[in-house]
C-alpha cells in the first residue's frame, strides 16, 4: 500500500512540475522580432483600465458603462484606437476615463493623442521573448499634456500599453499588436 501511495505522488509531482509548453508559437515570436527589428507596429487595445477613483466607482454603481466593462476594465473595442510605431516616430489615438487634474478647456479633444519623434525612446528585449517599448511625447491638442509611456509586448502578440500623464490620472490599455502592412501610408 505504501508503494502505490509512494508510486502514485511521484506520478503526480513528476506531472505537475514538468515543462510545459509555451504559450506563443516560434512563429508568433518571430513575427515580434520583425516587427521590432523594423520598428514598425501597431496596437489596437480592446480594454481600458484606469485608476480607480471614488469618481469612476460612482459612474459604475449608477450603470453608466456598457454591458461587460467595469469602472476598472472598460470595453473599448468598439472605439476606434491605436498606437502606431514607425522608426522613431510614433502616434496613438486613445481614449482616456480617468480624471484631469487641470482644466482641459472646450472643444478640446478629451483622449489621448499624440504624433511625433518619440523622446528618449527605448527598446528592449525582456523574458520570454517578450519586448518592453518606453518613450516620452507631448499631447497633439494641448500644449500642458506629457506623457511617459510603457509598453510591454508579448510573443503571442499581446501588448499592454501604460500611460503616466503630467495632467491625468494613469491608464492601461490592453490589446493586440500587428505588423504595419508596407502598403499603408498612414
Amino acid at each position: 500500500m505504501k508503494k502505490i501511495l509512494f508510486l502514485g505522488t511521484l506520478l503526480i509531482l513528476l506531472v505537475a512540475c514538468g515543462s510545459g509548453n509555451p504559450k506563443y508559437s516560434q512563429e508568433n515570436s518571430n513575427l515580434l522580432h520583425n516587427m521590432i527589428e523594423n520598428q514598425s507596429l501597431e496596437i489596437i487595445s480592446n480594454r481600458a483600465l484606469p485608476l480607480m477613483t471614488s469618481a469612476l466607482q460612482q459612474l459604475g454603481n449608477a450603470g453608466l458603462f456598457v454591458n461587460g466593462s467595469t469602472a476598472g476594465s472598460i470595453d473599448i473595442s468598439t472605439h476606434s484606437n491605436y498606437l502606431r510605431m514607425k522608426k522613431d516616430s510614433v502616434m496613438a489615438s486613445l481614449p482616456f476615463y480617468g480624471e484631469r487634474q487641470f482644466g482641459g478647456g472646450y472643444n478640446s479633444a478629451s483622449g489621448i493623442e499624440f504624433e511625433g519623434i518619440a523622446d528618449d525612446l527605448k527598446i528592449k528585449k525582456g523574458k520570454e521573448s517578450s519586448y518592453e517599448i518606453s518613450f516620452n511625447m507631448s499631447d497633439k491638442n494641448s500644449s500642458t499634456d506629457n506623457y511617459r509611456v510603457y509598453i510591454k509586448l508579448f510573443p503571442n502578440l499581446t501588448s499592454v500599453i501604460s500611460i503616466n500623464s503630467s495632467s491625468r490620472s494613469n491608464i492601461q490599455y490592453r490589446g493586440n499588436v500587428h505588423a504595419i502592412d508596407s502598403d499603408n501610408n498612414d
